[in-house]
């Protein structure tokens, strides 16, 4: 049997599939949040402002088994905007299908298609699984990452 592998926007009808899926994501980073975050980061992904975060869902034969989240913005080193892809995930039962792979090019082309310039991310050190597909899809940077917490709610 082929299987169908979709990618299309999040929307509403997606929040049980979706709150899987982001459970998986947090827990996979052994995180957890309020359902209030939960609430409100998934009425950003169905907001219409072109300045909020947007999500996809990837379907493997009609079932939710990925998403993405990703932001365009501003960016002081270029005239159009960059995109930064914030949170990829696949459930671990469809890995191996193409899911990941088509969720980063489906952001690319959304986003080149708005005219940003860029498509970056960031992942784990240990996140060896993804780092080999993010390897062959984009250049590794020597970059490195500080978190100062302002407030947590």
């Amino acid at each position: 049997m082929t299987k169908m592998l979709t990618i299309r926007v999040i929307e509403q009808r997606d929040r049980e599939s979706w709150d899987r899926l982001w459970t998986g994501y947090l827990t996979f980073y052994k995180a957890t949040l309020p359902a209030a975050i939960y609430d409100s980061s998934f009425a950003r992904l169905l907001s219409a402002d072109a300045r909020e975060y947007r999500g996809l869902i990837a379907e493997l034969n009609g079932e939710a088994v990925g998403l993405a989240h990703y932001l365009l913005h501003r960016d002081m080193w270029s005239v159009e905007d960059t995109c930064y892809l914030q949170d990829l995930f696949v459930d671990p039962q469809a890995r191996g299908a193409g899911a990941g792979r088509a969720l980063i090019d489906e952001v690319a082309r959304r986003a080149k298609a708005e005219g940003a310039s860029d498509l970056y991310w960031h992942t784990q050190e240990f996140n060896h699984t993804a780092r080999r597909l993010y390897d062959q899809m984009a250049t590794l940077t020597p970059f490195v990452k500080y978190d100062k917490p302002l407030s947590r709610n």
